[in-house]
């Protein structure tokens, strides 16, 4: 579904000191209500208000998707005279993980700020309002209660039991990443911009981002495309902090770890193998390195490659995400027989979850990250909304690696040392 066909303007120009714009951090630029963000140590972009939308089901998702972005770009008349990535026409894009149901969303916003290199700019499409709308303050979302969501802690434990029985057989997989969920109620309607600011305070090397209520700060790109370049930085294979270990014990054991270290390689293994043929080069490291969030370590490799085909269509952001997603990282190995386990023992739709999740902009530049550390909000404010008329809903969503080897119980903890980000967030811990 569509919401629009007719010829658009977008307009680009750079902020400059003295504009009330240009030294604001970037999330407190945005209004409450249409909130759309990818932002990662101060720089990114943010956007409010819907110029173009599209909402597209199915596993041909993303190739719609690219048809449809192809297509508005080639109608939209630029006025660039800023010329970075980011600027021109840009869609927020947030993509499901599973082909069924699938539904997935692109949305154009009316007004986009960006900033990149230390340049800030304003971007207008369409007849947005070149102004944002009044600042209303951050409303905190009052008490958070918990309770089970589709798949219970419990839950979570017997499916990955079973899938760790299912790959120690003769043939079973070598990976699957299974996933559970939590359901917060708020007393107050939900403000997303909390959410944004708490994240991005806390993990600002991870990118905080916001499209169509799926809020996180996920540390993991899937794919960037800065002209001739692509790069991604892969994650799996994890540990979170224990009493009597130091930073140093931890990041060593993580690296010691035979069972870390196969999961990541099968991760890694599936994005090169999936990314090599659109490449001409393409680089990836012998050995992970650590990186160290505030609440966990992962194993990362950080993939970079020259694209063979970076004028042509078969080469767009989109078209390879189509390609390598889903990676090793967020479904397993051999990763059509792991999608379809993970729907047998979770039971439960994802939705967008573990999918694509970031923008894209007219000249073919854009970062697409793995929607984790993240959740659906359900219920939230709209501008002007008086407090405390009703509450908000919140799914809260989080995943581990599962190899034959796996401990069930650990797998639980890892899940729930993933979900504090968003809990903290909404509770306002600091």
């Amino acid at each position: 579904m569509a919401t629009t066909s007719r010829l658009l303007v977008a307009r680009t120009r750079r902020l400059e000191p003295g504009d009330p714009r240009h030294d604001r951090p970037l999330l407190e630029l945005l209004p409450s209500g249409s909130t759309l963000s990818w932002v990662r140590d101060g720089s990114g972009l943010v956007g409010w208000g819907c110029a173009a939308r599209l909402e597209v089901d199915g596993p041909n998702r993303f190739t719609q998707a690219d048809d449809w972005w192809q297509q508005l770009c080639e109608r939209t008349e630029v006025f660039d005279s800023v010329g970075l990535p980011g600027c021109g026409p840009v869609a927020f894009a947030s993509l499901a993980f599973a082909d069924e149901p699938g539904h997935s969303v692109l949305v154009v916003p009316e007004v986009v700020v960006g900033e990149r290199d230390g340049v800030r700019w304003i971007t207008t499409i369409g007849n947005g309002p070149a102004e944002p709308t009044p600042h209303e303050p951050v409303h905190p979302p009052g008490t958070v209660s918990y309770s089970d969501g589709q798949l219970s802690a419990t839950g979570y434990r017997q499916a990955v039991a079973e899938a760790v029985r299912r790959m120690q057989e003769p043939g079973g997989l070598g990976k699957v990443v299974l996933a559970h969920d939590l359901l917060a109620t708020t007393s107050e309607p939900l403000d997303m911009r909390f959410l944004l600011h708490n994240l991005a305070a806390r993990y600002p090397s991870c990118w905080t981002f916001a499209v169509d209520g799926l809020v996180g700060a996920t540390p993991e790109l899937l794919l960037e495309r800065t002209g001739y370049e692509v790069r991604s930085r892969v994650l799996a294979g994890t540990i979170w902090p224990h009493e009597d270990h130091s930073t140093e014990e931890l990041a060593a054991e993580l690296l010691s770890s035979e069972k870390n270290r196969n999961e990541h390689a099968y991760a890694a293994e599936s994005l090169a193998v999936q990314l090599r043929p659109f490449c001409s080069d393409l680089t990836v490291p012998d050995e992970p390195e650590v990186l160290q969030l505030r609440n966990v370590m992962h194993l990362a490799t950080n993939v970079e490659g020259k694209l063979s085909d970076a004028d042509g269509r078969a080469a767009s952001l989109l078209r390879m995400t189509a390609a390598v997603h889903p990676t090793a990282a967020v479904g397993g190995t051999p990763t059509p027989d792991a999608v379809q386990l993970i729907s047998e023992l979770e039971g439960m739709d994802r939705g967008r979850y573990a999918g694509p999740v970031g923008w894209l902009d007219g000249s073919g530049n854009g970062e697409l990250g793995i929607a984790l550390r993240c959740a659906q909000v359900e219920n939230a404010a709209e501008p002007g909304e008086e407090t405390g008329r009703s509450g908000g809903k919140v799914r809260l969503f989080a995943g581990c690696g599962i190899v034959p080897d796996s401990d069930p119980d650990l797998e639980v903890a890892e899940a729930e040392a993933k979900l504090l980000p968003v809990r903290e967030a909404l509770e306002g811990l600091h």
